[in-house]
């Protein structure tokens, strides 16, 4: 049997560890826990800051100036008819891939039936050939409409294909902590582009 002072240590110590959960998320974080997850990615402020006013027309779009450079330049992986596919510069994953329109549109409703079905026909390559290339445990698919809807760039349409592992976090890569992306984007698109037309 322990001594009084041995017991008082063990419930002192159960109490502090059961205060530690109180004030702590499940991974270990401070603050009380609640039902939303924290997204930190400090590299983004730079893109972020810019605002959506940073794209006023063609000219100072990103996805519209793209394809007038290289694939190497402009991190293309593919370019199909009416659409390509193309490495997200601020990934939440290695390999997250954005397919875009070449036509400067805001809104899904906005796409041509001819580039609806292309759009659809790339996002399911691009899953193929990050299957092939990396292997991801699963996906998330989606388009962010209007900067209200969480887009990045709401002026051009685009659709983000994010390849996904077991522990990478919660439903968004990067939840909690800063996330290493340990492959460098020309190496990335370089991969996916060698793959591109030899998976199907």
């Amino acid at each position: 049997m322990g001594s009084a002072g041995e017991e008082h240590a063990a419930a002192a110590a159960s109490s502090m560890s059961q205060h530690d959960d109180d004030i702590t998320d499940r991974h270990g974080l401070a603050g009380v826990p609640d039902g939303f997850q924290r997204l930190w990615t400090p590299y983004r402020m730079a893109y972020i800051q810019g605002g959506q006013g940073q794209v006023k027309d063609p000219e100072t779009c990103p996805f519209c100036q793209g394809p007038h450079r290289s694939d190497e330049e402009s991190l293309i992986v593919h370019r199909g008819t009416t659409a390509f596919v193309v490495l997200n510069l601020y990934p939440y994953n290695p390999g997250h891939l954005l397919v875009c329109p070449y036509r400067h549109v805001p809104n899904y409703t906005d796409v041509t039936p001819d580039e609806t079905a292309e759009v659809a026909e790339l996002s399911q390559q691009a899953m193929r050939v990050l299957t092939h290339v990396s292997q991801p445990a699963g996906f998330n698919l989606g388009m962010n409409q209007g900067a209200a809807g969480g887009a990045g760039i709401a002026a051009h349409l685009h659709q983000h294909i994010v390849p996904r592992w077991g522990g990478d976090g919660n439903f968004f890569p990067i939840i909690a902590q800063t996330k290493a992306i340990p492959a460098t984007l020309s190496d990335v698109r370089q991969q996916l582009a060698d793959a591109w037309n030899s998976v199907s």
